[in-house]
């Protein structure tokens, strides 16, 4: 091991924050309230609509003010944690997002709305790569991180899920208004931790100027691009101004990369990404979660059109997949992490997460939950739980500690830019199944109930049409784990440093590096 890594290793081992775990608990907290959010909302949405007299081509806002804000400015998000220091910036992102919910909650009319929930997606751009990047530079020990990220993996695959039953608990046993209520003692808990247990580590910020033109680029860029997947959903493929926004998503994207190779300071630096584990954690993630946004649309339409369930019933019906989750992060990933190369838990991982979804593509009307859907959510859990442990971890492996906002970021990127396609592309994928299916079957249905019956098949054929792609996805996804991420475990691997192209033996504390 070189001089330089050695004395970086003795650091990072002697400055171990005796409160490193209950700040975890903090940050844990902080990041279930964003992820329940995404899919709390969803379900409040009809009666919000209804009270607030959003029509039905502006309720599609509610979701896509808050998507906009949060993927277009998350690499800024993650640039001023590094500038301003990571625990700031959390306690920050929890008291915007607090303050947002509440004025969501409170909303008399649609506009008030859509600002709430834009707002609600900036301070969560904030506060996402900030809770990310204090897991990286406050867990330094390979074993310690292990855990740590663990925990944290299985809350970022589980709280979707989580989301749907306590969604379907306040929409229907109290008021959608709760859905956006419920932030903000998550929020106060959080805050009050990080401000009392928090004590980020000396030396980690990145105090060089902002990049401007990076901003500017990578947020229109961002923005651009989850909103072209937005309108495709809509207003389909070759709408005018879906294309459009793919062009010019293009265009500043590009002109993005140009310009961060080229200044002193960049945004993002892009040995963040090019390095090749990080680089294939970014992407095997981001198609991973393009499989799962569309499976969690699917189920849920499902499970209450087409099987009847109530939403409550519907989000219970999504807790064997929470369980999978927390087991293979927790269990499977965190104890294989240490003894195992993360890709032969990733690879596997979105293996197992694709024989999950396989069985769904044996979805009918009159399928079984116990049979079939039961034992497909449990592979779903188990393999992704397993799967995002690892990446989690690795994706902030190795990067400089005034670079962890800004990769951690990236994190974030990927699975909101994933879920945005996700939602579009399999859903386009799903209506137009189901529109053959019926075009091809409506004419020898004589009666009402024969017609309704084929609709009903027409969407369990949409359905599963749209699973066989997420398949597919996750096979690629995992291919290219198994084929970019090549970081040995813990312990005495001998890796490129990703900073200046330096071969160092790094020893410990380090899973990429």
């Amino acid at each position: 091991m070189s001089e330089t890594a050695a004395k970086a290793t003795g650091s990072a081992l002697g400055a171990v924050d005796p409160n490193r775990w209950k700040a975890l608990a903090f940050i844990a907290i902080a990041q279930l309230m964003v992820v329940l959010d995404a899919t709390i909302v969803n379900i409040a949405l009809p009666s919000a609509q209804q009270d607030l007299g959003i029509s039905d081509g502006n309720r599609q806002w509610v979701v896509t003010a808050y998507a906009l804000a949060f993927g277009g400015l998350l690499l800024f998000g993650g640039r001023i944690a590094d500038l301003w220091g990571r625990k700031r910036a959390f306690v920050i992102g929890l008291g915007g997002f607090a303050a947002a919910s509440a004025l969501g909650g409170a909303a008399t009319n649609e506009a008030m709305m859509f600002g709430a929930r834009a707002l609600q997606g900036a301070f969560g751009a904030l506060l996402a790569p900030a809770a990310l990047s204090l897991l990286a530079v406050m867990f330094t020990d390979a074993k310690e991180r292990a855990k740590a990220f663990g925990i944290y993996g299985a809350i970022a695959g589980g709280g979707g899920a989580v989301g749907l039953i306590l969604g379907g608990f306040l929409t229907e046993y109290l008021d959608w208004r709760w859905t956006f209520f419920v932030n903000i003692p998550f929020a106060v808990i959080a805050a009050a931790g990080a401000w009392f247990v928090i004590r980020e580590p000396e030396g980690g910020r990145n105090r060089s100027a902002l990049d401007i033109p990076g901003v500017i680029l990578s947020t229109l860029g961002l923005v651009a691009l989850v909103y072209g997947f937005t309108r495709a959903e809509s207003d389909g493929w070759g709408d005018s101004m879906t294309v459009g926004m793919f062009v010019a998503s293009g265009v500043l994207l590009l002109a993005f990369v140009l310009v961060e190779a080229r200044v002193k300071a960049p945004l993002l630096p892009l040995r963040v990404v090019t390095e090749r584990n990080r680089g294939g954690v970014y992407l095997s993630l981001g198609l991973a979660i393009i499989a799962m946004f569309g499976l969690f649309l699917f189920l849920t339409y499902y499970l209450q059109i087409v099987k009847g369930y109530s939403p409550v019933k519907t989000g219970f019906a999504f807790l064997p997949m929470i369980a999978g989750m927390i087991t293979g992060s927790t269990q499977i990933g965190t104890r294989l992490m240490t003894r195992v190369a993360p890709r032969l838990l990733m690879g596997p991982g979105f293996l197992v997460a694709a024989l999950g979804m396989l069985l769904l593509t044996q979805l009918e009307i009159g399928s079984s939950y116990a049979a079939l859907l039961l034992p497909a959510m449990l592979l779903l859990g188990l393999g992704m739980g397993t799967a995002f442990m690892p990446a989690m971890s690795l994706s902030t492996q190795g990067v400089k500690p005034q670079d962890a906002g800004v990769a951690s970021a990236m994190v974030n990127t990927s699975q909101q830019v994933g879920g945005a396609i996700g939602t579009a592309l399999l859903n386009t994928i799903a209506a137009s199944a189901t529109t053959s299916y019926i075009a091809d079957h409506i004419g020898g249905a004589s009666s009402r109930t024969q017609q309704q019956l084929v609709q009903l098949e027409g969407m369990v054929q949409g359905y599963t049409s749209a699973i066989w792609f997420a398949v597919g996805i996750l096979v690629v996804a995992a291919a290219i784990a198994l084929t970019f991420v090549n970081a040995g475990r813990p312990g005495g691997t001998t890796v490129a440093s990703s900073e200046e192209g330096v071969e160092d033996e790094v020893a410990v504390p380090v899973v990429a590096h």
